[in-house]
């Protein structure tokens, strides 16, 4: 089978893990952080000392989902205080970095011969990153780290409901001695993944590697958390990891892709906007609230929080809430017209031309 765009779903039968349940006070850990966020109108707009409040916006409340705060709080060990910090921190980390305003136009240039792939998911629905230094293009910059920080967003944009992580597929074949970052530059990626993306590696492939790149290695393996590097493999069978049907044919699987900047760049981008307007979508009509459920969002089939708190609010006073008493109370019609949207999205991606990977799944 062969494909030049990003594959839109998980192989058939593949669904991510269910998430734990919380314990009783790792709920209440939970409701707490949720209540403080819930309460910032704004925020510094750099980390410099002093710097100037900006109310956050739309995006930033729609940031701080259910699931986000739980990794923040995993992140820290239910340390309710630091993950209060660490959420503020990344806020501000990401209007200075400028993370959401990284255009598929700007950062064209650094992916014309596809050192970055987003190309099918693994056996847990972990949407898949390849690095691939081979195909490096330009010189150690400030745009590298931004490149990559822009796959990485978009690489989370294609996850399906419910999951959170990503797997890395980092393939050092054919590659030279200069392809690798400088020890400054692994060392910023490491500190953005670590502090801002917590919990979002859950795999981490390292195939053919070269006697520089393992010297490389154990020269930042200081910088690395100790958890992180519990999740790294080195040259283990992809196929042990992630079906054939969604793995390159050089990895061992039955996708026959060669990269394509001017096919493929364009579906990536197409297909992560109809994602994220999507998201957007379910936000706005269940309510705008800051907490809101990922699985939600995605389209999964897990109701609004808003409709949650709905029910619980008609328990406790053991009476009737009116449809629209609030607009998380629209959840039910919302819903249903949602799941018409995800429907017509779904038609849409198995029989968009630009994206034919729908048929190799």
């Amino acid at each position: 089978m062969s494909t030049i765009g990003p594959f839109p779903h998980p192989a058939d039968g593949v669904k991510p893990a269910s998430p734990p349940v919380l314990t009783e006070d790792q709920q209440s850990k939970y409701d707490q952080v949720l209540t403080a966020v819930k309460a910032w109108t704004s925020l510094p707009k750099t980390s410099a000392k002093g710097a100037e409040q900006e109310p956050l916006s739309d995006s930033e409340r729609m940031w701080l989902t259910r699931e986000c705060i739980l990794r923040y709080l995993r992140a820290t060990k239910w340390n309710v205080a630091q993950a209060e910090k660490r959420l503020q921190d990344t806020l501000v980390w990401r209007r200075e970095y400028g993370t959401d305003g990284f255009t598929s136009e700007y950062i064209s240039e650094e992916n014309a011969t596809g050192k970055q792939v987003i190309l099918g998911f693994d056996n847990e629905g972990r949407p898949c990153l390849y690095l691939l230094p081979q195909n490096q293009n330009t010189k150690n910059n400030p745009k590298q780290v931004q490149h990559l920080v822009y796959m990485l967003e978009r690489t989370l944009d294609l996850a399906p409901p419910g999951q959170e992580s990503l797997a890395l597929l980092i393939d050092f074949r054919n590659s030279s001695a200069g392809s690798q970052p400088s020890i400054a530059t692994a060392r910023q990626v490491m500190s953005i993944l670590q502090g801002h993306y917590p919990e979002r590696l859950g795999r981490a492939l390292i195939t053919h590697l070269p006697w520089y790149v393992t010297t490389f290695l154990k020269l930042v393996s200081p910088f690395i958390d100790p958890v992180t590097k519990t999740k790294m493999r080195y040259n283990e069978p992809l196929t042990d990891h992630i079906p054939s049907s969604q793995l390159m044919k050089v990895s061992g699987g039955e996708v026959d892709f060669k990269y394509d900047h001017s096919i493929y760049w364009p579906a990536l981008d197409t297909l992560a906007k109809e994602r994220r307007a999507a998201r957007t979508e379910r936000w706005e009509k269940a309510g705008k609230l800051v907490g809101e459920s990922e699985i939600y969002l995605w389209g999964g089939e897990e109701k609004s929080v808003g409709a949650t708190e709905v029910k619980e609010e008609a328990k406790e006073t053991n009476g009737t809430v009116a449809a629209d008493s609030t607009p998380a109370a629209n959840t039910a019609a919302v819903d249903a017209d949602l799941a018409k949207d995800t429907a017509k999205l779904d038609v849409k991606d198995a029989q968009e031309p630009s994206v034919p990977a729908a048929t190799a799944s």
